[in-house]
């Protein structure tokens, strides 16, 4: 049997051409390389043994500015077979007859060939020895094997030994793998190898594979014929969804016993160049720093390739297309064509002048053949890095302001610098330094955060008689350093001068605050001392100070106008509210007679010495104690307060007085300590519950000592145990009898009992005023929902009427005049009116009746009424009645009449009718006609 793959060798035109062409390339395709290369690894593995080619190496260089000679091996091209039967002989065979091949050596051209620069396909088969009838398969694939009959694959056998002698044993035939091309045009199903039994001949055989793609998913991609043992692939592959198939083959007789021992079939997808390599990304960013060196990284860009990555297919080469701009040369930058890194190649990248490139990457597999593979572009945005290659300079080499004296915080020169560094970065911040001129700190230099430029601020007043101007040196750099072989321009550095303005400046006083000591109680008009101010304006014109009083709460003091000197108005108080610490404060004023005036303020304390003014008072003013001198108290703690100070304070002396005699009689004091004495009844001493009033003499201890008299009232009360005092016996205390307790108890009780009484009657009142209402509910009271507005007419729909009409005349006269008989229906005759009921303010529940009756005899009995039904305003009640119009009344009745739509004009005049206890039909009649001012006919 044999194995065969199939062999790509470059044909030449002719000699001299190819001699020519010394720096192109031919590329020589081996068919089945990636099978082979896969199958020489899997045999250094320690997998199951694999039959088939395995070391055939190729070269890109294979007859490159060669031709072939006879018996001339191809470099490189050694072909060894491994059976997996232990053979060690094979024969191979080419279908080339230009072309030649041994096991384990190269292949040989044994006649002079022409120079190649075409593929030429060939077979290479392995096979036993010979023998009539061979056995074993033999695979024919490519142009010149096209026309072979399809291979068959026989199921291995042994032939037994037939003699007694030693023989050598007919080895097994190698299976090789079957080779598929993806993406095949087909037509399908398309047949790739036929299986055979030897035993075909005597049984009939069944043939059937399982496996993936057989029977198992993706099912039916390979079948078989049963009974030929055609084995065809129904539809295209995919390598890149799946590259081999293992299926097993199976023979069988018709009763399904299996005949042969199932064999493996390994079916390889060849790879075909179907795939672009597809960029990661579209778009790449990368950056690197201005003056850069060739050969510097700068990115990296890849691209993915689905085809085989170990066959040029899968191979992909990447070069530049473009470079935007094209400054300063077209090609700064290069890409490694194999691991797609792009690194600069030329000096010169300035960030100043350009700074940022476009670049257009091809991918292109099949090494980045532009002829044979597929291709593919993404763009690379590199961006050039800022460095600090270019130093600030100032726009002049000396700058000059002006700054007004004891001014802080103020601008006083603006200094401008040029950086050519990217904006807004470290490269591009100036920082600002005076290095020399100022040596008090009055100035710093802050930098604009916008512009760029150094502020030059005083932070420090400055004095225009002591300085008149100051030359400072400034020098400015940026916040990152130099890069390297940058040196400082000559014009980061400049001079800057400073002029002092003169201004008037206030007086000041020397000493702020001034102490001065003094005791308290010196008398007004004593001098205390001379606060005095001086001018700073030195150099000047000799100007005038004046002295005034700014704050002085108590209003003790007084200050000369021209010298400063310090008066009393009046005696100062240490104990004053408004002395704290001992100390009185008070501020004066400074102004001088300058253009424009200018003033200072100082401040005087007073420290005032304590002397011995204020004499001791009793505390407390008020006590109790106990009728009998109980042995758990003794007596009441006093002490005494004194608005001076040591010494002239504690400790205190306290003594009853002499007169009158009975307060030394009943009463004892004794000295607890400096500042505390006990006031106690004498021993046996009874006094009656009650508030006694104790004078008790209180002297300091100031020199010469101050005493005063003061009064205690102490309460006299029984005590219990504890001498605690009780109730009763405190109110007894209190100057007030049992008697006077009860009768003060009894006028209590008899004034609340009397406002309760009022309560209740005034509740009874409003409930009684509730009572008394109509014999109908609140809210369908009619009079309830009477609305005044002090109208005289009618609303605005009344105004298109002429109530002139209505009105009575001024003068009878135009009336007197007129023929007896003719008279104006709207004119009243000249005769006294009638007098109608008054409806009263707050009516009686039961009157509305007879009010409504003496309103319709009234109307029947006046002769001033007109003969017609005629408006008669007994009040406004305002728009929206529920109780609708009562116009629709009339006074005319004949027979039974349905009073029924009375209920319609709601509930008000319902219940009048039953409130009137008569019918409905006499209710309605007089109502209209009470209503109308006409009696029913």
């Amino acid at each position: 049997m044999k194995n065969g793959f199939v062999v790509n060798i470059p044909r030449a035109k002719n000699l001299d051409e190819e001699l020519q062409r010394t720096s192109s390339s031919v590329l020589c395709e081996w068919a089945l390389q990636h099978l082979i290369k896969r199958n020489n690894g899997e045999r250094a593995s320690k997998g199951p043994c694999r039959p088939g080619f395995y070391s055939l190496l190729s070269s890109r260089d294979v007859l490159q500015g060669r031709g072939t000679r006879k018996d001339g091996g191809l470099p490189s091209q050694k072909v060894e077979l491994e059976d997996c039967a232990g053979n060690e002989a094979a024969a191979l065979q080419s279908s080339d007859p230009n072309f030649s091949a041994r096991a384990g050596a190269s292949i040989l051209a044994p006649a002079q060939g022409a120079r190649r620069d075409q593929p030429v396909r060939f077979a290479v088969g392995a096979g036993g020895p010979p023998s009539p009838q061979p056995e074993g398969n033999q695979v024919a694939e490519g142009k010149e094997a096209s026309q072979a009959p399809p291979p068959v694959i026989v199921f291995p056998g042994s032939t037994p030994n037939r003699s007694r002698g030693l023989r050598r044993q007919k080895r097994d035939w190698v299976i090789p793998p079957v080779n598929v091309a993806e993406n095949s045009r087909g037509p399908f199903p398309q047949m790739l190898v036929s299986i055979r039994s030897d035993q075909d001949k005597a049984i009939t055989i069944r043939y059937s594979v399982t496996g993936v793609g057989a029977d198992q998913p993706p099912n039916e991609v390979f079948n078989i014929d049963p009974v030929l043992g055609k084995m065809f692939v129904t539809k295209p592959l995919d390598r890149e969804h799946r590259s081999s198939y293992h299926l097993r083959a199976h023979a069988v007789d018709t009763n399904g016993n299996q005949v042969e021992n199932p064999i493996d079939l390994y079916i390889f997808v060849i790879d075909m160049n179907d795939n672009r390599p597809e960029f990661k990304n579209q778009v790449y960013n990368g950056s690197v720093d201005e003056g850069s060196k060739p050969g510097t990284y700068v990115m990296h860009v890849s691209a993915f390739d689905g085809d085989d990555n170990t066959t040029a297919n899968g191979m992909v080469g990447y070069r530049i297309l473009s470079q935007t701009p094209h400054g300063p040369i077209p090609n700064m930058f290069t890409i490694n064509s194999e691991t797609g890194d792009i690194v600069t190649v030329a000096p010169g990248l300035d960030r100043e002048k350009v700074s940022q490139y476009t670049i257009i990457v091809q991918a292109t597999d099949m090494e980045g053949n532009l002829s044979f593979g597929l291709s593919n572009t993404a763009t690379a945005i590199i961006t050039v890095a800022d460095i600090n290659d270019n130093p600030p300079r100032l726009t002049s080499r000396t700058f000059s302001g002006e700054v007004p004296e004891n001014r802080v915080d103020l601008v006083v020169a603006n200094l401008t610098v040029i950086d050519g560094d990217q904006p807004h970065s470290p490269n591009w911040n100036a920082v600002y330094r005076i290095i020399s001129g100022d040596p008090s700190g009055h100035f710093t230099i802050r930098t604009d955060p916008v512009s760029n430029d150094g502020m030059v601020a005083v932070v420090k007043p400055v004095d225009f008689e002591m300085n008149r101007a100051f030359m400072l040196t400034v020098v400015v750099s940026n916040q990152a350093h130099l890069a390297s072989g940058i040196e400082s321009a000559l014009e980061s550095t400049a001079g800057v001068t400073i002029s002092v303005q003169d201004v008037n400046e206030p007086p000041y006083f020397p000493t702020n605050p001034k102490h001065i000591r003094f005791e308290e109680g010196v008398p007004a008009g004593t001098s205390l001392t001379t606060f005095s101010a001086s001018d700073p304006d030195r150099l000047q014109m000799q100007q005038t100070i004046r002295y005034s009083k700014l704050s002085d709460l108590a209003d003790w003091l007084s200050i000369n106008r021209t010298n400063g000197q310090i008066v009393t108005t009046a005696m100062l108080d240490r104990e004053s509210v408004y002395v704290k610490n001992n100390i009185y404060e008070a501020t004066f004023l400074a102004t001088d007679n300058g253009s424009p005036a200018a003033s200072g303020t100082g401040t005087l304390q007073i420290y005032l010495i304590d002397i011995n003014d204020n004499p001791p008072a009793l505390i407390p003013r008020e006590s109790q104690i106990c009728e009998r001198v109980n042995k758990n108290v003794h007596g009441v703690n006093i002490t005494a307060a004194d608005a001076d100070t040591d010494p002239n304070a504690g400790p205190f002396v306290f003594e009853l007085p002499n007169f009158p005699s009975s307060i030394r009689r009943n009463w004892t004091i004794s000295r607890i300590s400096g500042d505390f004495a006990r006031l106690g009844l004498r021993y046996q001493i009874y006094l009656e519950p009650g508030v006694y009033e104790v004078p008790v003499i209180v002297s300091d201890s100031g020199n010469p000592p101050m005493s005063n008299r003061s009064v205690i009232k102490v309460k006299v009360c029984p005590c219990d145990e504890h001498g605690d005092c009780t109730t009763l016996g405190a109110v007894a205390a209190a100057g007030l009898g049992t008697g006077a307790i009860i009768s003060i108890l009894i006028c209590i009780i008899i004034l609340l009992s009397l406002v309760l009484l009022f309560v209740v009657w005034m509740k009874r009142r409003e409930k009684e005023r509730h009572t008394k209402q109509l014999l109908i509910d609140p809210e369908d009271d009619v009079r309830d929902n009477i609305l005044k507005y002090d109208e005289e007419g009618g609303g605005e729909e009344d105004q298109d009427y002429d109530l002139s009409q209505l009105q009575q005349p001024d003068s009878l006269e135009h009336i007197i005049s007129k023929p007896p008989g003719v008279r104006r229906v709207d004119e009243r005759p000249v005769i006294p009116e009638s007098q109608y009921p008054i409806r009263p303010v707050v009516p009686h529940p039961g009157d509305i009746g007879d009010f409504i009756h003496e309103g319709l005899r009234a109307a029947d009995n006046d002769p001033t009424a007109p003969p017609y039904d005629s408006l008669l305003v007994f009040d406004y009640e305002g728009s929206g009645s529920t109780a609708g119009s009562v116009s629709s009344l009339n006074s005319s009745s004949t027979g039974d009449q349905d009073y029924d739509y009375l209920n319609d004009w709601g509930p008000r005049f319902k219940k009048l009718a039953d409130m009137a206890g008569v019918a409905a039909g006499d209710v309605s009649g007089d109502l209209a006609g009470a209503l109308t001012g006409r009696r029913p006919e």
